[in-house]
Parts: C-alpha cells; structure tokens; sequence
C-alpha cells in the first residue's frame, strides 16, 4: 500500500464500520484482564454469556484470588482450556495484589509479567481499561487481513505488530484492531472473503490478484 493510501484507507474502513469497538463485556480493568484470557481460543460471544455469572461470584481481586479452582473451572468451562485458563486467571489475581497493590499494572512491560498474559492481551487491555495505545493486537483477524492486504507478509503476531506500527499513525493505533476484527468477522472472512461488497479491495494485494486470474 502506497503512503498516501493509509489515511484514506483507514478512514474507509471507519466509515464502513463506525460502531466498531470492543466486543467483551467488562466494568474494570481486572474484568477486562479475564475476560481477554477466556477469550483465547473461544468467541467473544461465549465469553460474554460466561462473565455475567463469573463477575457477580467474584466480584474484586480478591475474590479471584481466593475462589476454590474447581468453582472456577465449573463457571469457565464451556470457553475452553478451562483448566489452564482457570490457574492463570487465580495467579494472575494473586501477583496483581501481591506485586501491583491491587490494581492492574498500565504499562506492557509490568502486564507482560502477569500468569496468561501476552503481548496481544497487554495491548487489549491497555487500550481498553486505560485508554493506552502504543500498539495494535494482532489477533486471527488482524493477521489474516494484514497478510491478504499486503500490509505485512510476517506469520508471526509480534513481526506484524512491528511492521503495522511503521504504517499507522499513531493517532489511529486505538482503531487498528477493532477495525481489522470488524472487517474480518463482517467480510474478509478466514475462508471464503466477500471481496465483491469489500468497501478497502482497492487497497487489496489479495483482491488484486484475484483480479488478474
């Protein structure tokens, strides 16, 4: 994609989806924290029908922390991995008030040190709990169209990251992923991508070589 393509590009695709922002259901930032580790592997649609009951069992940190881990598996269990999930999210409870005085840490470097966060998390939650946009979540979606789209030929989340990073301004990092997880759910789908309706094909490496064939 040309330099002078990348607003415009941008702003194509917040016009095409001007609701477009997180799908997880959450009131503070340790919610946040769980809910984006239940969502590994697992719709954000599921994650939300499993939160309601999990937030008003647990209800602070503390709760977490204290919550007997087989209670936890059993209001977890259908997002799946619920065993790995349900430790992570008890010790990432305890080092938050252990090491963080009880609240959750605003910075990549200090989340990154948290049980069952990683760096697509931190970003998650860095820009949705605390309005923080230093870098874009590459989640399947965000890798899948930058890869169709020509904007990275990285496989790995973090390289995409970085080559992402070089592209946006700054000013549009907070809009990145929501973006890219709109588009993705609504139209470059992973196995058949509606390109004919697709409001950004013009911008499309992916679209142009179907094109040509």
């Amino acid at each position: 994609m040309k330099k002078q393509d990348i607003i415009p590009f941008v702003e194509t695709l917040k016009n095409t989806y001007p609701d477009a922002t997180c799908s997880l259901d959450f009131k503070t930032p340790f919610q946040i924290v769980v809910a984006v580790m239940l969502s590994a592997q697992c719709t954000d649609e599921r994650v939300n029908k499993v939160t309601p009951a999990l937030f008003k069992r647990c209800k602070t940190i503390q709760d977490f922390a204290d919550i007997d881990l087989n209670e936890l598996e059993q209001l977890i269990h259908s997002c799946g991995f619920y065993k790995n999930k349900a430790q992570n999210i008890k010790l990432c409870a305890k080092q938050v008030l252990e090491n963080f005085n009880g609240e959750v840490p605003q910075t990549m470097e200090e989340l990154l040190t948290l049980a069952g966060v990683g760096r697509k998390s931190a970003n998650v939650i860095l820009l949705e709990a605390f309005g923080i946009a230093n870098g874009i979540a590459v989640d399947t979606h965000a890798k899948r169209i930058s890869n169709r789209i020509g904007l990275s030929l990285q496989k790995e989340p973090e390289k995409i990251e970085q080559d992402l990073l070089k592209i946006f301004p700054k000013e549009y990092l907070k809009d990145i992923n929501h973006l890219f997880v709109w588009h993705g759910r609504n139209t470059c789908d992973s196995r058949k991508p509606n390109c004919v309706s697709c409001t950004v094909k013009n911008y499309c490496k992916y679209y142009h070589n179907l094109s040509k064939n």
